[in-house]
């Protein structure tokens, strides 16, 4: 009885359900201990964590709503999606709340969230359904290559304005989407070919018209900006910032679309900046204090890691509890833990894999693969970025960082892969 209840509850493939909570525990743990600042902000040590847990249920209800959801309906919603993304995407350029300078949040009251997750797993949806509509004997027909870039035109510059890092992310997932679908090996090389040249085109630009010297830096803890200054500073800085906010107003269009540029100027030198630095000498609060955080906190970590809660670097390094929370992870866990929260998303990856081979059909095989690829390659972005593999990002490590809109779509996603592998676990009992 208590067997079947279970199964019940936890419909679709157990082992994906072990990840997932999996990942949810480290998040909660993590989250926790990495919210110093949000503590220092709110004067509440358990605010943040609670929020995050909030959230975190009612994605579970969202995932558990999803994976009750026959495959076939995905594909009915798919029109829709699509027309709601750019619509929100447009918002958000036009009108959206702004973040650290960029325009990436549209709000309903008290409720905010981000366009460009909600268009993430949109144009997934449509490139699988695309892909399996479209399959021959010989792979998929030539003319499916030119519906997803149609699709992809219509979403990825829309993100590309106000999040490079999320618009290159999309473009990876699609074209490996796109080498699963088996579309021509020809038309690959082209668009690989043209995107080097845009990639090359694009830097360029951010060369030329990108300024990274900022009078302020966007990086420094909220403690840190309050400790550092004077009464008089501040005054100072708050009439410097009525004049610049007067300037802010006459700026041409061409400078509001191109605004971003500086800031993904300075991330990219910062990167290439190979220059050894003595230890007295590393800047922790100004250019540059998110690396050498993240790094100082990588450094203090040995195989088993200082233990949960013991990292010193939470209070210095920004967006800890976010974009970082991988460099707390290893603080903390240490090396083992590291390795053990990579294992998580490469389980992921390869018991989609197995999900997907399993099913009858096309379109759930290319949608479940492109979800995994989705989660997966967002996680090794953010990896990445917090051992100092790639330049800063504002990649959160799906299902542990805190957030809000990405936590409960990322859940959607979890629910996606789950309703799939019940239809496909029941193709194979009945082929058995």
């Amino acid at each position: 009885m208590i067997n079947k209840t279970l199964n019940n509850i936890f419909k679709g493939d157990k082992v994906i359900w072990m990840v997932f909570f999996f990942l949810c525990i480290i998040s909660v743990v993590e989250v926790y201990s990495a919210s110093s600042q949000l503590t220092y902000k709110g004067g509440s040590y358990l605010a943040p964590v609670m929020k995050h847990i909030g959230i975190l249920v009612l994605g579970i209800f969202c995932m558990v709503v999803t994976l009750n959801v026959k495959c076939k309906y995905f594909k009915i919603v798919t029109p829709f999606l699509l027309i709601i993304s750019v619509v929100m995407l447009l918002w958000a350029l036009i009108g959206g709340d702004k973040t650290n300078e960029a325009a990436r949040w549209v709000g309903f009251g008290f409720l905010k969230f981000q366009p460009s997750e909600i268009a993430k797993g949109t144009l997934v949806l449509a490139t699988a359904q695309i892909l399996s509509a479209m399959q021959t004997e010989k792979g998929a027909d030539r003319h499916a290559f030119n519906y997803i870039l149609l699709i992809c035109a219509f979403i990825i510059p829309l993100i590309l304005v106000e999040n490079f890092s999320t618009a290159a992310l999309l473009c990876i997932v699609v074209f490996m989407m796109m080498i699963l679908g088996r579309v021509p090996m020809q038309q690959l090389g082209k668009l690989l070919g043209i995107v080097v040249l845009a990639v090359v085109f694009m830097i360029s630009m951010i060369w030329m018209l990108g300024d990274d010297q900022k009078k302020t830096n966007p990086d420094q803890t909220l403690v840190q900006q309050i400790d550092e200054k004077s009464t008089d500073q501040m005054l100072v800085e708050q009439i410097d910032g009525e004049q610049v906010a007067a300037a802010e107003k006459k700026e041409s269009s061409f400078e509001k679309v191109f605004h971003r540029f500086g800031t993904w100027k300075a991330r990219i030198t910062d990167f290439l900046n190979n220059e050894e630095v003595p230890p007295e000498k590393v800047d922790l609060v100004g250019k540059g204090a998110q690396k050498n955080n993240a790094t100082m906190a990588i450094a203090a970590s040995n195989v088993l890691g200082k233990g949960p809660g013991n990292s010193t670097q939470r209070d210095f390094l920004s967006q800890a509890f976010s974009d970082f929370i991988y460099a707390i992870i290893i603080e903390e866990m240490g090396i083992l833990g590291a390795i053990f929260v990579a294992l998580l998303y490469i389980i992921l990856l390869f018991r989609t894999g197995r999900i997907s081979n399993r099913c009858e059909n096309n379109f759930p095989a290319f949608l479940a693969m492109g979800i995994a690829l989705l989660l997966v390659t967002q996680a090794l972005f953010n990896m990445c970025v917090a051992v100092g593999l790639a330049p800063v990002t504002g990649q959160p490590l799906p299902l542990i960082s805190k957030g809000g809109t990405s936590t409960i779509i990322n859940c959607v996603y979890i629910g996606v892969i789950l309703s799939i592998s019940r239809s496909a676990k029941r193709k194979l009992e009945v082929v058995s």
